[in-house]
This record gives C-alpha cells, structure tokens and sequence, in this order.
C-alpha cells in the first residue's frame, strides 16, 4: 500500500476536532448498514490533513476498506475528458464557438423532438449546429437513457444507447446517438447528458489516435495515478470495491461483485462520461493539478488562463435558470456550469456551505469531489453504493468539511 503523508490539520488551518465529526459521521452510515464503506480526503494548501478509511470495500469477503481500494468513478471521469479535450484546443485545433460537425458529420441537420409517444414522434429542425461548449456544458441537447425522465430517454433505451457498457465502438456508438433527437435546442437549456462521451470521441478524432490511450499518455501517466484507468489489471483486481445497491430489508445488495467485474477487462468502448476507475491518492492528484491552475510536480497539462475559463460559470444564470433546478440529491440553484465542473455561484441561494468560484462533480456510485481555489482545498468522498440520489451524503460532506475551517 502507498504510504499517505498527513500533516496536522492546524498547520493548514483546519480543526482536527472539528474533522472527528466527519468521521464519526462516516462510522454512524457504515454501522447502521447504510453504505459499505466510506473513504474521506481533505487536502488544504498542498498538504493531505485529513484521510478517513472505515468500512469494507467488500462486505460479503470481509474486505476492509483501504486508503489504496480502487473505486468506480463513473461520471468523475467527465472532468479528466473535459482536459483532455481542453489540450486540444491550446493546440490551436477548434474554437469553443466552432461546430462539431467540422470533425463529426454525423451530426448534421439534428431534429429536436417535440412530442409524441415512443413509436410515433415528431420533430422540428435543431436551430443551430451543436458547439464544443455545448458539448462541455450539457447544453447541446443530448439526454441519457438511464435518466428516465423523458420520452427521449426512453429512446435511447430503445436504441441501446449506452456508452457505459455498450458492446459497440465509441464512433459506432456516437453515430447511434446522431440519430436521435435532442430533447432541447442546442443552447437552450442544461440537461445532463452523453456529451461528454461525444467529447471523447472528438478526443480520438482530433488527436488521431484511440481515446483511453490519449487520456492515459497525455493526462493519467504524466500526473502518475497509476491506479487510474478504463480497466483493473488481474494484479490489482483484489483491491477494487464491490459496487451496490440498497435491497430488500435494507440491506447492501451487490450489483458488480470484484470476482466476475465488468471491470477487470477492458470493455469495447473507453467511456469518457463514466468509464474510469481511481484511487483517493490518484483522484487527489488530478484536483491537485488543477488547484496549482495547470501544472503539479513540473508537469503542465493546462494553461492558467484555460483551468479559469474551464471553472467560470458558461450558463445563461444558474442550472435552476436553464431548466433542470435538481439532480440527483441535490439543487442546482445557485450553481452554475462550466467546461467539465458545475461551479458555485451562491451558496445562500444553493443553501449549502461554499465558496463562489469553488467547483466539483460526482459519480453514479455516490462518490464526489470539490475544489475550492479560495480556501486551497480539495476534497473526496468516495462510497459505492448506486444510485447516488439514495442519501444526501455529498451535501452532508461538505457542511462536515468546511465548518472545519478554523483560519
């Protein structure tokens, strides 16, 4: 196991009393049966002053959980995808503004629905080309099928739509997605969405060569998360956690078992939206990077002034104000979007702890990060247990991190 070193809370302006009751916080959802197992981090001006390990990581095994488990991030891939393609753009390849159209055809003349039942739908011409901000700000009108909430979603269902598990390639799988239609005019409003696995693919196409290998030669290698990838090598597959899901009496019911894990071969397509796994160290090495705006240990993956484009708000007011005010467990009025993170606009209207300007995401199995330039912190909270809306741990998380917050 890679040693952590932790410096004292104090020394960096935290309370180490007051990160007990993160702890115990942890210690009362495990004990009471609520989640497997949870791993906290909490990083300030550089330094590891907190890390919390308790539980299992595989409950029927008996398995403790580690400061070394390797997690299912799902949709904390979407920022690593969102760099990527960002170093594109340094390379002078695409303007945001541009059309995707100019590198993906398949997307042109988009019909956007406009009622109808499964069987027999009607459309209107889409109004414009979708953008590269489009694509990095959920706004190009895209959906997902495991969304369940219109009758374009279901389409997707019905058209096998499924950039996690799907047993297509990546183009073949985004030129099925072309042929559906947007759930809204591109632009006009915020729906989370498989646009990020669109970026992945525009990744593969603009670099000339396949998606995970950019990521893992150009971003996951150079920052050193060597436990960061779309699959688990054999050698390290008793380190993955079990994923779950609640069942019947309350208890943790497994849906991916480490023994027999759809993880542990490398699957047809590299998923940009949600196909990594990770470990709290290597995860931590990424936020690192981009609180040091770019750069960590010498290596520069980004430039200052692209990490303050990425992390500014891109939305026309909050996600509330462009049509979706709640996701998953929590609200999204007062925080906006930008290329790859929602961003923190308002904490008293988001009626959470915060920072403006401070930005995060999270993944389907209840794991989150947030970054916070003002305070220099970063912050992880990794779990699996699916679907992330079951408790409001990410909310509960952050009020137990920054009311320890002494300085």
């Amino acid at each position: 196991m890679t040693e952590i070193s932790l410096v004292n809370p104090e020394t960096v302006g935290l309370s180490s009393v007051r990160l007990q009751t993160l702890d115990r916080w942890a210690e009362r959802l495990v004990d009471s049966g609520k989640l497997p197992g949870v791993l906290t981090m909490v990083m300030r001006r550089g330094q590891i002053a907190h890390l919390s390990v308790y539980g299992e990581a595989d409950v029927e095994r008996s398995v403790p959980l580690r400061s070394d488990t390797i997690f299912r991030i799902y949709s904390m891939t979407k920022p690593l995808t969102s760099t990527a393609i960002m170093m594109l753009y340094e390379d002078g390849n695409f303007q945001l503004d541009d059309p995707i159209t100019q590198f993906l055809p398949c997307f042109r003349n988009m019909r956007v629905f406009a009622g109808g039942a499964r069987g027999k739908w009607e459309s209107v011409p889409a109004e414009r080309d979708i953008t590269f901000r489009d694509l990095l700000t959920h706004t190009a009108g895209f959906t997902m099928a495991s969304m369940a909430a219109t009758q374009v979603d279901a389409l997707y269902r019905d058209a096998n739509v499924d950039f996690t598990f799907g047993e297509c390639s990546l183009g073949d799988m985004v030129e099925r997605l072309s042929e559906m239609p947007l759930l809204a005019q591109p632009g006009a409003a915020w729906n989370y969405s498989a646009a990020t696995d669109v970026l992945g693919h525009l990744v593969s196409v603009i670099s000339g060569q396949p998606f995970d290998e950019f990521l893992e030669q150009r971003i996951i290698e150079p920052l050193g998360m060597a436990d960061t990838g779309f699959a688990v090598p054999p050698s390290k597959l008793a380190r993955l956690a079990a994923n779950y899901r609640p069942g019947d009496g309350g208890r943790l019911e497994v849906i991916d078992d480490p023994a027999n894990s759809r993880y542990a071969k490398k699957r047809p397509i590299a998923s940009g939206g949600s196909g990594l796994v990770s470990t709290a160290s290597d995860y931590m090495r990424f936020c690192d990077m981009m609180l040091r705006k770019g750069e960590l240990d010498g290596v520069r993956l980004l430039g200052r002034k692209t990490v303050e484009l990425m992390t500014s708000n891109h939305l026309r007011g909050d996600m509330g104000d462009m049509g979706q005010p709640r996701f998953s467990e929590s609200t999204y009025q007062g925080i906006g979007f930008g290329l790859g993170f929602s961003v923190m606009l308002d904490p008293a209207k988001a009626q959470i702890l915060g920072t403006p300007g401070e930005y995060a995401w999270g993944g389907a199995a209840s794991t989150a990060f947030w970054i916070d330039p003002v305070e220099d912190m970063a912050v992880l909270l990794l779990t699996q247990l699916m679907p992330s809306s079951t408790y409001p741990i990410r909310r509960e998380a952050r009020v137990l991190t920054y009311m320890s917050i002494v300085d």
